[in-house]
């Protein structure tokens, strides 16, 4: 199986954009790579653009960061706050693009055992409008797809 063909990206009639991935790669491994900051910036995001600076502190308040880098030497800065206790099962954090302040989502993701070392990932951002949900619904896919096929080879690894 192709696990790229799992990827769907749905956002129609709620205010959320809904993420579902399945992986070759039992629960914590995956676990691991979405949580560990140095793994993190090895897969997140398009490939055209580089991680230079990746934080995760996936504690209750603890905060996470991502700062990207285009070939242009533009930067596109993230941010966000973690809530509740982080694991498997659920984890939730606030995202706030910085070019965009004060425009903040909720996500929560989770991740389900699916047997024979596959894990299903379920990613829900929640946004405050569809104004806010569409622009970055618009942006996001090619990051998503390239980012998870990067996260494939490391899982691979791990």
């Amino acid at each position: 199986m192709n696990v790229t063909d799992t990827l769907t990206i749905e956002t129609p009639g709620t205010h959320a954009i809904t993420i579902s991935r399945e992986f070759d790669a039992p629960v914590d491994k995956v676990f691991r790579a979405m949580t560990d900051p140095e793994l993190i910036a090895r897969w997140m995001g398009p490939k055209y653009l580089t991680n230079v600076e990746t934080t995760n502190d996936a504690r209750h308040g603890g905060t996470w960061t991502l700062v990207q880098r285009d070939p242009d030497g533009n930067e596109y800065a993230f941010r966000g706050v973690f809530h509740g206790e982080q694991t498997p099962e659920l984890s939730m954090r606030t995202f706030e693009w910085l070019g965009m302040p004060g425009h903040v989502s909720f996500e929560t993701l989770k991740l389900e055992d699916l047997g024979n070392g596959r894990t299903r990932a379920y990613n829900v951002s929640v946004f405050t409008s569809t104004e806010d949900r569409d622009g970055m619904a618009t942006s996001m896919e090619s990051g998503v797809v390239e980012g998870y096929e990067r996260l494939d080879e490391i899982l691979e690894s791990l």
